[in-house]
């Protein structure tokens, strides 16, 4: 993720340049994306209506369209309902009107009027259509009117970053319905709105279309207004019926080969089906295939680490999204050195940004590598995608990529030479922190002193130990035994190093990291979890840093903290110090799982579960606060958490995978469940689909107690299933 910090931070810092402020909106937000365009709303539909900065139409980090908001009578609506379709694809607002006065006199009571206002997104064009029926038994008379503008504002200024010089913007009224709106930047490129009003209004001027309409008693009728941001507005829109039936069905369509889940539990289904139509709202279709967006409002576009772990939270159901990251990030891995944008051969993408500021780099993320894992990461993920789906070919293909990637970790990666690998930015516009806490105060020692670099990360390293263990069985597979045995030597030589360097006996659990001399920052934080999953810990070890997880400084009973009550920059209330991030908890959860820990798995799985259902639409968000569970209370929301986030989304899943303890074998034609087992919250799972090569199989798995029960329901070709215990 781009950095975000504690609210102290020094205006002046570098790091505050990437500030994301809390501005406290008034009206819940709501979410729409298709493809590259993505809209973030009010609950009555309205865009600027009411504070908070993040609201828009943006494309390519640009938002198109900043103030959009409907009016009776100059007067706003009050709302009825705000309901997002289970799928994602459609907003539907009900609202109603308030009462109105003229001349001190009430001339129209609350309620007369319902307004039925539908929202969606397709192909770079916001679709809204407004159906107002009267209910009551007079005519009325009404004037209703849009208010509309755009700042052309780059994704970077709407989260606060204050420019010196702006481009020039303009309006015209091209004809009795039709509004451009345009912006010339400073990088020499137009930017065009393309409004649309049909019926043609009334009224229509540069920033307002107003209707004069009389509604007899029963009477119904509809205007439709269209945006279409840059070339999507040079034609007519498609009509709004159209465009409807085209986006559900392309929604439907994307999850058709993705195995399902169904249980017991119906608000566990409701949480799954919410999480995967983010996933789905979240996938945009890249020239190198499906990439999961990391998150709206603010990460809209390409993260390399959030990809990635998303991708291996998902692997399980739908491995075609490994696929895309896999082949995008391949596409864009660095080729050279770069101060400004911390590039070298070899490394694997962090963001990228396609805005006026990124390219002019008055911010350095047009394509960014400061991402100190996201390039053990890509091995570690073509290595399972292997693993999961037998895919020879798209492995062949990206293995001049995953050799570059390795030669940047045993190179550039390891500047000293120590065996670690580190990071430390190469310029004051880089991000200061390069792991998955990448905010300013995220690395530091016992005593709160912020850690100097370079600084080599404890779950890095087992990420360098896993990429090396699998990227040794590809080389096998493909015959080249020499760098399969040499990759497995380095593997084994590395988790010797790292128990000697990184275990702190008198904490219990490894340190958070090394800095530039090599001392140990000994503190306890998750960081310690995801080492578990990688496999680098020894199994006693692995025993002891769950014991500590586990404890109540750590499990706050809704989840696993980023860092425990007892270190001196713990606060509940901050993005890396003591938050709660369901993704991180979800690869601790695989951690637990690969060492045969299923007790602290359920608890896990089962505060999750039981966030999950106090938020609003059932949607897991970024993060929340890390705060203790109190009976009759849900879990502290964080101010400027992204929701829907795409690894957030995958968590469920990946929760499931652990419980479940599935694992893949494309060279057996064998689909295994290790040491299964069900939280308490869950008596059945069907999962429908599971695919493997050309087979698949409906699977049903019951909890009797702590023992599970397993039958298979359908099965196509000659696939096996097995359920070990250990």
């Amino acid at each position: 993720m781009s950095p975000s910090t504690i609210d102290s931070i020094d205006p002046a810092a570098p790091e505050a340049d990437f500030y994301i402020p809390a501005t406290g909106p008034t009206r819940l937000r709501r979410n729409l994306k298709h493809d590259d365009t993505f809209a973030v709303v009010d609950s009555h539909g309205d865009i600027g209506a009411s504070a908070g900065d993040s609201d828009g139409i943006f494309l390519a980090d640009t938002r198109y369209l900043s103030w959009f908001e409907f009016l009776l009578n100059g007067m706003q609506l009050l709302l009825l309902g705000s309901n997002m379709r289970d799928d994602n694809s459609v907003l539907t607002v009900d609202l109603t009107n308030p009462d109105i006065y003229f001349e001190n006199k009430l001339v129209l009571h609350k309620d007369v009027l319902h307004i039925v206002r539908t929202l969606f997104l397709w192909r770079g064009t916001a679709y809204q259509r407004f159906g107002i029926q009267n209910h009551g038994d007079q005519t009325v008379s009404l004037r209703l009117s849009f208010a509309f503008g755009s700042d052309f504002a780059d994704i970077f200024e709407v989260r606060g970053i204050r420019r010196e010089h702006r481009g020039v913007a303009a309006a015209r009224v091209i004809d009795e319905k039709n509004v451009l709106l345009s912006y010339e930047g400073l990088d020499g490129r137009v930017r065009t709105s393309a409004l649309n009003f049909d019926p043609p209004p009334t009224e229509l001027t540069s920033s307002v279309a107003s209707y004069a309409i009389d509604l007899e008693p029963g009477q119904r009728q509809s205007l439709f207004a269209t945006v279409g941001c840059d070339g999507s507005g040079r034609t007519p829109p498609a009509p709004f019926l159209r465009g409807l039936v085209s986006a559900a069905r392309a929604t439907k369509d994307a999850t058709a080969n993705t195995a399902t889940v169904e249980t017991s539990n119906d608000l566990f289904n409701q949480i799954l089906c919410r999480s995967m139509a983010d996933l789905r709202m979240l996938t945009t279709e890249t020239a190198q295939g499906p990439y999961p967006y990391a998150g709206i409002p603010w990460y809209s576009t390409t993260f390399g680490r959030d990809g990635i772990i998303t991708a291996i939270q998902m692997l399980w159901c739908d491995p075609s999204i490994a696929r895309g990251v896999l082949k995008r990030l391949a596409a864009y891995q660095a080729k050279s050195f770069d101060p400004i944008s911390d590039a070298e051969p070899g490394k694997i993408l962090h963001e990228m940004r396609s805005g006026e500021m990124a390219i002019l780099r008055e911010v350095p993320f047009g394509l960014y590598y400061g991402s100190v894992d996201s390039t053990p990461l890509f091995v570690m993920l073509a290595g399972l995608y292997f693993e999961r789906t037998g895919d020879g070919d798209t492995i062949l293909e990206l293995w001049p990529q995953i050799e570059a990637a390795l030669a940047w970790i045993d190179g550039p990666g390891d500047a000293d030479c120590d065996g670690f690998v580190e990071y430390h930015r190469q310029t004051e516009q880089g991000l200061a922190n390069q792991g998955w806490k990448d905010s300013h105060d995220a690395v530091f020692h016992a005593d709160g002193q912020l850690a100097k670099g370079p600084i080599a990360l404890a779950e890095v390293q087992g990420y360098v130990f896993m990429a090396k263990q699998l990227a040794a069985r590809v080389a096998r597979r493909l015959g080249n035994h020499a760098l399969a045995d040499a990759l497995d030597r380095q593997a084994i030589e590395l988790a010797v190093r790292f128990e000697e360097a990184f275990w702190c006996p008198e904490i219990g659990t490894y340190a958070l990291a090394l800095d530039g001399a090599k001392k140990q920052c000994k503190i306890r934080t998750s960081n310690a979890g995801q080492v578990l999953f990688t496999g680098i810990a020894s199994r006693a070890r692995a025993v002891a840093v769950a014991e500590c997880l586990m404890r109540p400084s750590f499990f706050s009973g809704w989840g696993i903290r980023t860092l425990s009550q007892e270190e001196r920059r713990y606060n509940p209330m901050s993005y890396h110090n003591g938050s709660v991030w369901p993704h991180d908890n979800a690869m601790i959860a695989l951690g637990f799982a690969r060492n045969g820990l299923p007790r602290p798995i359920e608890r896990v799985f089962k505060g999750m579960f039981n966030a999950a259902t106090y938020m609003d639409i059932s949607r897991l968000p970024e993060l929340f606060c890390g705060f203790q569970r109190r009976r009759g209370r849900g879990p502290t929301l964080y101010p400027v958490a992204c929701a829907p986030q795409a690894w957030a989304a995958a968590t469920p899943f990946a929760l499931l995978q652990a419980s479940l303890g599935l694992s893949f074998n494309p060279e057996m034609n064998e689909i295994r469940l290790m040491n299964p087992r069900l939280p308490s919250f869950l008596d059945e799972v069907i999962l429908r689909q599971l695919r493997l090569g050309n087979s698949s199989v409906d699977l049903a798995i019951g909890r009797h107690d702590e023992e599970v029960s397993l039958r298979v329901l359908r099965r196509e070709g000659q696939l096996r299933v097995t359920a070990v215990h250990t």
